[in-house]
Order: structure tokens, then sequence, then C-alpha cells
């Protein structure tokens, strides 16, 4: 342990903490930018400059380690002068129109500017780089005359995530973050998943908003409004509105979509389910049958673009399963408007989802017929938390609604889809049951839980062992690839999420640190305990709509609607 003071406190902390690390410990408060907990130090942005006795110079808080003895001031004359210098030096390149930004009020930016108190006139030229918005992008909107060069964008998709698709241009006030030969971002490799959004601490980087779109058809009138709830949404949205993180508010969100205009609202859950009953049987099809192995799950639209880029020779490993907005999308459109007599135009379908790749998914021309969309507009967590406070909703004192039917009975199985791990832990529920035809004893597979990049398991079923892997994040997800491909590692079955932390940690959430993942997280699998149903295959209207109307699971036409396709997108990486 070293000691040192800062501010005239002690404080004892570990030989290879930063200045920032041990001031932390002592609740004191230096502002930050390049600086990110869940990365690497960058100490390139300098508004975190600190005096430290007998140095000649400020020196970077979140780079700087401490040593034996070290006096530290944090906000002496010289350091508040310097760290406004340097604020007023980004200002300077930077736009000034917080109250248009949809970062407005999270923006970190804004944020030290306060905690600053710097209200002066800039001293230097105001010169916004003119590169226009790149709108290119279903997911993401770029706007680089916002970008302060702090590099945890571009950390965060080639160090985490492994994609590349942004990088530095130019050196000193010159620099900004863009793709790669200023291409927009519709025309790269980049997969959709916002991981980069999340990094972002200004507006350079944010989810391609369509708040706008809804409320124009919500006041038209003239369509049936539906929407569909992913299972992470009720976890993250009351965080989005300023409760506590792990606040689960599945009952409210129904009441204030409803009072938002939506006509009905769905649990995404079911889906959830039914892809577990298509999915699991198309595993046990290939165990017994032969067919590529490993089977690779196919609910995250961000690893599908990512395995259609960087590895098109594992396509035929991915399930053919839609994902459960893709399935629930088909269902709205066919069976639903069946049931309610209304023809697919009559019907305007929206997702609410934790993730900005969705948005892309969408789109894609396989997840619709007859020209038609199936998902006519996806909403993320920020949009909607967004919608709610403009509406003059006072959320946390909503009563609670229950989802309407026939898609409103989700089982724990369909909720923990939005953990890493639970897609696994979701399947192999069910498949044991399905072959053993007995009871599991317990039903929490601890070994697919928890926020490890790589996750294995195996489970023997009637003399059938299934070996199971579990990924979360595309670095991780590229490193298990790589071993399958090695042959370093055996699995029959592989689950791969996108993003961090699986569903709860997507793009379209609200600002994310691993604290607030982890209440996320123990939220998730709380809500699953609490459930009466825990197994897909248990789910009453998941078998009444194979009664009704699919037939059985895999059936003919079970694969027309809820099946579909993939490309081959690698030319991406060549142009």
């Amino acid at each position: 342990m070293i000691s040192l003071t800062i501010n005239g406190q002690p404080v004892e902390v570990e030989d290879d903490a930063t200045i920032l690390e041990a001031a932390q410990k002592l609740h004191i408060k230096i502002p930050t930018l390049c600086h990110h907990p869940d990365q690497k130090v960058k100490a390139n942005c300098r508004i975190c400059v600190v005096e430290v006795k007998g140095q000649k110079t400020l020196v970077p808080a979140c780079g700087y380690p401490v040593s034996e003895g070290m006096e530290v001031e944090t906000h002496s004359p010289l350091v508040r002068k310097v760290r406004k210098n340097i604020l007023e030096l980004i200002l300077s390149h930077h736009p000034q129109d917080c109250l248009k930004c949809s970062r407005c009020g999270t923006c970190e930016l804004q944020d030290i500017a306060y905690d600053l108190g710097f209200h002066q006139e800039l001293r230097y030229d105001h010169d916004v780089r003119g590169m226009g918005i790149d709108d290119s992008s279903p997911s993401i909107l770029r706007d680089p005359s916002k970008c302060i060069a702090c590099g945890r964008c571009e950390y965060v998709c080639s160090e985490i995530q492994t994609v590349h698709a942004l990088t530095k241009e130019n050196r000193s006030y010159q620099s900004v973050i863009t793709t790669a030969y200023n291409k927009p971002l519709a025309e790269t490799v980049c997969v959709n998943c916002g991981q980069c959004v999340q990094a972002c601490p200004v507006g350079a980087l944010t989810v391609h908003s369509q708040e706008n779109m809804i409320w124009d058809i919500i006041e038209a009138g003239d369509k049936e409004v539906v929407a569909q709830v992913a299972p992470a949404v009720r976890v993250t949205l009351a965080e989005a509105l300023d409760e506590e993180p792990g606040t689960v508010s599945t009952g409210r969100l129904v009441t204030a979509l409803k009072r938002m205009g939506f006509n009905k609202v769905f649990d995404t859950d079911f889906t959830a389910d039914l892809t577990i009953m298509e999915e699991g049987t198309e595993l046990l099809t290939r165990l017994k049958e032969g067919g590529p192995l490993p089977m690779i799950t196919s609910c995250s639209p961000g690893w599908i673009k990512f395995c259609e880029t960087f590895y098109p020779q594992f396509l035929p490993n991915l399930s053919t399963c839609k994902s459960p907005q893709g399935m629930f999308g088909a269902l709205l459109k066919t069976y639903y408007g069946e049931k309610e007599g209304k023809r697919p135009e009559e019907i305007y379908s929206v997702s609410i989802m934790p993730c900005t790749a969705k948005k892309f998914e969408a789109r894609r021309p396989e997840l619709g017929r007859n020209g038609m969309p199936d998902i006519d507009l996806v909403l993320t967590v920020q949009e909607l938390a967004r919608m709610i406070r403009s509406h003059g909703i006072d959320f946390k004192n909503l009563e609670e609604t229950p989802f309407d039917e026939p898609f409103g009975l989700g089982s724990g199985a369909g909720e923990i889809f939005g953990a890493t791990g639970g897609v696994m832990e979701a399947a192999l529920r069910t498949v044991y049951e399905i072959v053993t035809e007995t009871e599991l004893a317990d039903l929490d597979f601890q070994e697919v839980r928890g926020f490890q990049g790589i996750k294995t398991a195996v489970v023997e079923m009637n003399g059938m062992t299934v070996r199971g892997a579990v990924a979360n994040g595309l670095g991780n997800a590229r490193k298990l690839l790589e071993a399958v491909e090695k042959g370093d590692i055996k699995v029959d079955f592989i689950e791969i999420m996108a993003c961090p932390g699986g569903c709860i940690g997507g793009g379209g959430n609200p600002i994310k640190n691993w604290a607030k993942m982890r209440l996320r997280l123990n939220a998730v699998y709380a809500t699953d305990k609490s459930l009466p149903l825990r197994k897909s295959h248990l789910n009453p209207a998941v078998q009444k709509l194979y009664a009704d109307f699919l037939g059985h699971p895999n059936s003919e036409k079970a694969h027309h609607l809820l099946h579909t396709s993939y490309q081959d997108r690698s030319y991406l990486l060549h142009n």
C-alpha cells in the first residue's frame, strides 16, 4: 500500500493506483472526459490535471501513478485556472447548441462546464468542424462537429468490440474521430451495436431517433399502433427516468405506453419463449440427425452482422430462427391480424428495445413479406424515456397495467434473455426436460451466469452430452470463434450477445457503468425467480399458438414465418 495526501487528507491505496483512483477513495471529484472506468488510460484531454508537490508541471490524475509521501492538490487556484482554459479550448471547437442536443442533461462536457462555474464568453475564435451530420445508419447518428477527440468511442469499437469502424484523423487541435476514408457509417463494417454511443461523453454519437415518427403515426389515428416490449426494457427504463438502477417497471411501462396512445402493448418474453421452442427443436434435430455444429444463437442482430462481415464461414452454424423481435413482427402481421380482422397495412408494429442494432434488423428485407416490413419502427429505451417525459407522465407514480392478450404471457426463461447467458440457460431448461422427460431439480444454470467474457457448461441428458459456450461482447465472440476454428474448444451450442453484459448493456439503454450493470443483472434474475412460470415449453399461450396456428415447432408454417436466412457481408472489409 502507498500512503499519500490529497488536499491535506491522508489516504492509502494500492501501489498501482492512479491519483484519480486515490481521490475517488476520498470522494474528491476530479473532472474527466477521455477517462472511462471500463477502458485503459488515455490521458489525452488533460481536463483532470492536478498539482503534485515537487513537479514542475501539472499532471493528469487519470494516468499518473501514486508514490509514497506524494502531496496532491486537486483544486488549487492554478489547477482551476488551467482546467477552465482547457475547457475553453474544447468549447471553442464545439457547437453551442446544447438545448437542441439529445445529450442535453446527460452530457459530460456540459456537467464539467457547470461544475467549473464556466459562464464567461469564449476568448478564442469559435471554430466548429464543418463535417456535417452522418445519418446514413438507421441505428447511430454521428455528428463530428461535436466530437472532442477523447478516443472513448474508438477504444470500445476497436479494443472491446474489435470491429474497427472508427479511427482518429488529423492531429492536435484538428483531431477528430471518424470512419475510414470518411465513409458514411452505413457503408463501413459498423455492426450497429451502439457501444460507441454508450462510450461517447457528448452528442457526437447518439441513437438515431425516431420519436417524432411515432408521434405522427399515433396522431394520425388511422392504424392500430401495437408495441412489443423486450425483456431488458423493464429493467432499464426506470433508470433512464432517474430511478435507481435495477428498478423493474413492467406494469408501469405498459401504463405509460397506453397513455401515450398505443392501442395494444405485448410482451416480447412471449416470443423469447417461442424462440426457445424453435431453436431448441432445431438444436436437437442437428444433434440427432446431423447438421452444422456448433449451432450458434441468432437473437443478437449486432452479432449477426458481425458474423456476416467477419466470419461468413460460420453462417451455416447460425440458428435459422429469427430473433424474438423478428418472430413477434411476423406474428403481428399474420396471426394477430387474422384474429383481429385487420390487414397487415392497418397494423403499425413498434418494438421497444434496449438495442440500437434492432433498428438495423427491422430494415432487413428477410423480416417482411410482400414488400411490407414486419417491424415498422424501433424505439430504444433512451427514446421512450424522452417520449414519456415529453408527454408529462409521472412515471414513478403510475399504476401497474398488465400486458395485453394474446401475447401478454412470458416465462422467467424469456425474461433472462436480457442477460448474457440467458438464452443458453432458457434453452437448457427446455431441452433437458424434453430429452429426459423429467423435471429439472434446479433451474438455475450458474455456469452460464455473470459477466465473464466466455463461459462454458456441460449438461448430460439421458446419455446425450450437450457442451455449451457463452460469449458477451464481440471481442470475446472473436476469441471463441477462433478457438472453435482451431479445435481448441469443442462445443455443440453457442450463445453470443454483441453487447458486453448482454441486452441489459445494449447501446439504446441509459448510459452504463459496471456498477449499474450488476444491479441490472440482479434485477433480471430476481424477476425470473419471482415468476410462477419459468420454462418456455410450459407457457400456455405458446402452446395455444402451436395448437391454433403453427402446428408444431419447426413445422413448415413455423419455418415460413419464424425462420430466416443470412448474407455474406465480407465485401465490406475490402471496400
